[in-house]
């Protein structure tokens, strides 16, 4: 059995996200076990065999991003999971894989930090790990999933994404929301995006681009001659590490390349647009936030669903309504400072902060009594 057909199934989310991978076409996963993402790990060896894809367990976490990242290289689409001590690991090669411009996809279900903390409690420290974990000037997508269906729709698009402009994008999940148990449906069509390859002959440039600041890929063993480096390089892929040119055009375009596409990338689900109050949440919290709107039609709710780069476009239009904005997060603020820097130029005159460390999420009573 390879892909699940479509339907309704029942699972946990880490779960879904191996289906959803699957469903995009991965066809290697190389990883280490840790909670807890373990749960991916433990089905993608089971089913990856049963798709014609390939597993690997590897030592630690630093070798199995290095390896999705050269399985990437063969054409292969490519996923690795993890947590965040894992994660912290994987950073050197996160910011290889940008500069090399590999399609990968991590899955990183977060837990309490810092260190090793709270191995099976849900936590959301690695939102500005995923942004500025690697040195350097680099985009990545990260996206965050609040539900098992997300778990399955979002590695989707992470794939896709990944494969689109060829870089590498995250799933930000949480604990509770890889842990949770629910239904997600498979639609009849699903939309997959393969990367583009070259079609020339051996003289080429590996790293041409067009309009799209996207360079197509090289398939091996057909005449397709490339130098891969994490140096600065020219568009024949070969280094040029002194001349200030080259490296100022190689990471502007590594950054435009994301950047002015955000409209094709960021997405958000907005509830009551104009309400007098605006909770913004994303992953576990955000669903308590569902049960306030119901009950209070003053309240709003902003759910970024692409953390990077984070939509602000949206985000900015109805903080122009917002009299206040109430940020929830699983840490000590992290998006909250992305949110203060973009409503503080609108007419909002409270920007606040609820946080909650541990590992218990939010609660509605606890989001109605700090809105009264």
């Amino acid at each position: 059995m390879s892909k699940l057909e479509p339907g309704t199934y029942f699972m946990q989310g880490d779960e879904a996200s191996v289906e959803g991978a699957i469903h995009a076409g991965c066809k290697f996963f190389a990883g280490y076990p840790i909670t807890p993402a373990t749960e991916i790990a433990e089905r993608m060896a089971r089913r990856l065999r049963q798709a014609g894809g390939v597993f690997l367990q590897l030592e630690d976490e630093i070798t199995a991003i290095a390896a999705i990242i050269g399985a990437s290289w063969t054409g292969t689409k490519a996923m690795t999971a993890t947590s965040g001590p894992g994660f912290s690991l994987m950073q050197e090669n996160l910011g290889y894989a940008c500069m090399t411009e590999t399609p990968i996809v991590i899955v990183d279900v977060q837990r309490s930090g810092p260190s090793t903390g709270q191995p099976t409690r849900a936590a959301q420290g690695d939102v500005m790990q995923a942004r500025w974990g690697s040195h350097g000037d680099y985009e990545v997508i990260a996206l965050a999933p609040n539900s098992v269906q997300e778990m399955f729709d979002l590695t989707i698009t992470a794939f896709n994404l990944s494969e689109r402009y060829r870089v590498p994008a995250i799933v930000l999940s949480d604990a509770d929301i890889g842990h949770m148990r629910g239904t997600f449906v498979i639609p009849e069509k699903v939309e997959i995006v393969d990367r583009k390859y070259h079609t020339k002959p051996v003289s080429y440039n590996a790293f041409a681009y067009d309009e799209n600041l996207v360079p197509n890929f090289p398939k091996f063993g057909q005449g397709h001659r490339v130098h891969i480096t994490g140096l600065t390089h020219d568009i024949s892929g070969y280094p040029k590490t002194t001349d200030a040119k080259v490296h100022e055009a190689l990471v502007t375009r590594l950054v435009n390349k994301i950047r002015l596409h955000r409209e094709d990338i960021c997405r958000a689900e907005v509830i009551n647009p104009h309400a007098d109050s605006l909770v913004v949440a994303y992953g576990s919290p955000s669903n308590s936030v569902y049960e306030v709107v119901n009950e209070r039609a003053d309240v709003g709710l902003f759910r970024p669903i692409t953390l990077w780069p984070f939509p602000e476009e949206q985000l900015r239009e109805c903080a122009a309504h917002a009299r206040r904005i109430l940020v929830l997060e699983m840490n000590m603020g992290q998006i909250y400072w992305e949110v203060e820097r973009i409503a503080r130029k609108s007419p909002c005159e409270k920007i606040e902060l609820l946080t909650r460390l541990g590992g218990d999420v939010h609660t509605p009573e606890e989001i109605l009594e700090k809105l009264a």
